[in-house]
């Protein structure tokens, strides 16, 4: 009976251990199981904490960031802060959300653009009507008045037409005028004609054919595109320092416009936004122009597209830019012998550069606007320099063999036919005399407020 007794022992002995084992194992596994809980719970509040500071980001850097780099390029968007701890998934979704804001903002901004360009348009077009009723009012007044301020009042008119239609061809509008075919350097003249700074621009006529003129179709777009570059480059310029004009023609290549300042230049990156804007790309949002807008190279770029010119900007042996406007050449024609040109247009050089290159501009006689009437019905423009007026005919070419009289020589005698006209009529006691001081218009030319670019 003993030894039963003792192997019953022994049994109860190796129970009460293998109990105490599995009780020390599961104890064990109770602690691995709470370690391992607590980290998983501390990894979740460490991808719950990262993926809060990620949507935080989002909201107050990345998406805000985004937005700015649609009208600046260059700004940077910064990317996930800790992509460790944010899922694969998560990340997905918040690259989503920053792509998702972005064409939300695209879309709103094209939407308001649209919004406004029409609202502009509609604007522009009464008051381009308003301006055109005053020129014309102001052009009959000049027949009836000597008073110099009315060719003054003329030309801020003037300037303000030309702003008038620069915005309505931004805001995707027709120029607003019909042309017929035209000779080039007219064109030429009319531009500076709309020009604060005018007598500054120096042009030199190096056409081989006397008569090339541009398509009826042409004529108003390119004296525009040509405007806003003879503004942005008196306005950007010195005003002792001339800017130089040099008309040219080439074999099969058309025309070409070449503009010199001697400004301030441009730095990279503006050159490459200007040349960016001048070859016309697709769209250009109102709101990308600055403020306020610099809508020059923007208006230009417009016209390049729709006309088929070509533009190109660099630095200018002067000092300043050289922008060069080529005219195609199945925009060009030969006028009829019947058209009688503008006496004020500048005769050609008898030098002919190389057709290949536009060469460096020539100093020219100083040029002056358009008279206020065009002869044989031409579309010239009327002068816009404050200088006397006479109610004569309008002037004609001179005849073959007859040496031209210089811009200041026409003055001269303009400015002595008033004279004498007023003089006879105070003698016949219709009005006083003026003294000669009345007469210096040349003095009267201010700042007419021509901020361009």
């Amino acid at each position: 009976m003993a030894w039963i007794v003792a192997v019953a022992a022994v049994i109860a002995a190796v129970a009460a251990t293998a109990r105490s084992y599995r009780a020390a194992r599961s104890e064990q596994l109770a602690v691995a199981h709470a370690e391992l809980a607590e980290r998983q719970a501390k990894a979740a509040e460490a991808r719950t904490a990262a993926l809060v500071d990620e949507i935080r980001q989002l909201a107050r850097k990345r998406i805000p960031a985004a937005a700015l780099a649609l009208s600046h390029p260059s700004a940077q968007v910064p990317g996930l802060r800790e992509a460790a701890e944010v899922d694969g998934g998560a990340a997905r979704l918040l690259t989503e959300a920053v792509q998702a804001a972005r064409t939300a903002v695209m879309e709103e901004r094209q939407r308001v653009d649209a919004a406004a360009r029409a609202a502009m348009r509609g604007t522009s077009a009464k008051i381009q009507s308003l301006l055109n009723q005053s020129q014309q009012l102001l052009h009959e007044l000049q027949h009836e008045y000597d008073d110099p301020r009315i060719l003054q009042l003329d030309f801020r008119n003037e300037l303000a037409l030309r702003r008038t239609q620069s915005t309505a061809v931004l805001c995707d509008a027709w120029p607003g005028l019909a042309r017929q075919n035209s000779p080039l350097v007219e064109i030429v003249l009319g531009a500076q004609s709309r020009v604060a700074g005018y007598e500054r621009i120096k042009v030199a006529n190096h056409l081989r054919d006397e008569r090339l003129g541009l398509a009826a179709r042409a004529a108003e777009p390119l004296a525009i595109a040509l405007a806003e570059l003879l503004a942005n480059a008196t306005a950007y310029s010195h005003p002792d320092t001339d800017v130089q004009v040099t008309v040219q023609q080439s074999g099969g290549r058309g025309a070409f416009l070449v503009v010199d300042d001697a400004g301030i230049g441009m730095d990279d990156d503006a050159l490459d936004r200007a040349r960016a804007l001048l070859a016309g790309p697709s769209e250009v949002l109102l709101t990308e122009l600055g403020d306020p807008p610099q809508t020059g190279f923007a208006v230009v770029g417009k016209l390049v597209v729709q006309y088929g010119f070509h533009c190109h900007i660099e630095a200018s042996p002067f000092g300043g830019m050289r922008t060069i406007l080529r005219v195609p050449a199945h925009l060009l024609t030969v006028l009829e012998d019947d058209h009688s040109l503008s006496a004020l247009a500048p005769a050609p050089v008898s030098a002919v550069p190389a057709p290949d290159r536009p060469a460096a501009p020539a100093q020219s006689a100083r040029p002056e606007p358009a008279p206020a009437e065009a002869p044989s019905g031409l579309p010239s423009r009327r002068r816009r320099a404050p200088r006397p007026a006479a109610a004569t005919p309008a002037p004609v070419a001179p005849a073959a063999g007859q040496v031209s009289r210089t811009p200041e020589q026409a003055e001269s005698s303009w400015a002595a036919l008033q004279q004498g006209t007023l003089i006879g009529r105070s003698v016949a006691g219709r009005v006083p005399a003026p003294d000669a001081d009345d007469h210096d218009h040349l003095g009267d030319q201010d700042d007419q407020g021509d901020d361009e670019k």
